[in-house]
């Protein structure tokens, strides 16, 4: 997209979307996937989206996606260090122009989140200019596509003459650290940056620190939802080598607020009724709003147990065949009513002892099994 002089150092997540139809395929990928695709994206651990997101540029550039996270394996090209950087390359947690990552329980509300621990690994090189960053974004809806309003931006190591967006408004200590400050606005969304003053090659922190950061600045509201974590690199000349060695992301709930408006904490229950038979199942699922509010794009995560997988599923889309799943609303029906109910239903095969799911969420908060 175009970009305005104001804009032209905003990060890449802020100024390219993902291809949502990368969704459904990236799933079903394995780790140690090399994606050159322009928004091509895997997942890793059935947990985490690795994308590759060259928004700035039209020179190749490619991800290889570990088992635990990513190399830039090939970058090509540079762009001036006084405007955008080529690409975001990154990791994450959450959603992503409607990319999400299999059973995140983002989009969350921080005032229902207690904790959000994240750790990274990260291997730099010499022979290029970039950030290795955190991209956290927040809004004051439960959005999972487009720009939202206020994105923190961690640098952990800086090379080269380049700089966040805006202007440096002091220093500020946050998880035990000195950070520069930056605060500014790309056009499109504020930006809020925390720079180190030496490079950070690994680190494990709570999120929600520079969460509540950002809320004491008035940039965002404890009735403003945490949509993504994100983790990765901005190169502007260069690039390849770069790595994420290792990332995690968790979002503990249970901070006094709810995840959706008017859903308080347990206001949901779900019923898993099946039918069973020498290596095949279906599953017949009901899931009830017990709260007093509705509760608009639900959304149902569970685990399935190790040796389960999907086949096809009916009046709702599940994703990924096995492990963390998410169950999202059909498009007719995206609204569960106070005291309504939605019933979907899939068929799958399974090795081994058949189990049932163990536990289940409603946008991140725990329901009970009937």
């Amino acid at each position: 997209m175009a970009l305005s002089l104001v804009a032209v150092l905003t990060t890449a997540a802020t100024a390219a979307p993902s291809a949502a139809t990368t969704g459904t395929a990236a799933a079903a990928r394995a780790a140690d996937t090399t994606i050159c695709e322009q928004y091509g994206s895997t997942t890793i651990q059935n947990r985490y989206v690795v994308q590759n997101n060259r928004w700035g540029s039209s020179a190749e550039q490619c991800v290889t996606a570990t088992d635990s996270g990513f190399v830039l394996s090939r970058a090509d090209g540079s762009v001036p260090t006084n405007g955008a950087p080529k690409s975001y390359p990154s990791v994450f947690n959450g959603c992503h122009y409607t990319n999400c990552s299999p059973g995140t329980s983002l989009p969350a509300r921080v005032d229902a989140i207690s904790s959000a621990p994240s750790g990274i690994s990260y291997g730099f090189v010499d022979n290029a200019v970039y950030n290795a960053s955190y991209d956290i974004w927040l809004d004051p809806a439960p959005r999972t596509d487009g720009v939202n309003r206020t994105e923190i931006m961690i640098w952990f190591n800086r090379v080269g003459p380049i700089q966040p967006i805006g202007s440096r408004t002091g220093t500020a200590t946050v998880a035990g650290r000195s950070w520069e400050v930056w605060s500014g606005s790309n056009g499109s969304n504020d930006v809020l940056s925390f720079v180190a003053p030496a490079a950070i090659g690994s680190w494990s922190f709570d999120v929600m620190d520079f969460v509540r950061q950002t809320v004491s600045r008035g940039l965002a509201g404890n009735d403003w939802y945490l949509t993504s974590v994100q983790a990765g690199f901005e190169p502007w000349q260069n690039g390849a080598g770069l790595t994420v060695r290792s990332f995690s992301s968790d979002v503990v709930l249970g901070g006094g607020g709810p995840t959706d408006p008017g859903t308080p904490a347990g206001a949901c229950a779900v019923s898993y009724a099946t039918q069973v038979w020498p290596g095949g199942f279906t599953a017949d699922v009901t899931v009830r709003n017990t709260g007093s509010a509705p509760v608009d794009d639900w959304r149902l995560g569970f685990t399935l147990p190790s040796g389960q997988q999907i086949s096809h599923a009916w009046n709702a889309t599940v994703t990924p065949a096995s492990g963390a799943v998410t169950v999202r609303a059909p498009e007719h029906s995206p609204r569960l009513a106070a005291g309504g109910s939605q019933t979907f239903g899939f068929q799958g095969t399974y090795s081994g002892t058949f189990a049932e799911p163990a536990a289940f969420t409603l946008n991140g908060v725990p329901c009970t099994a009937t």
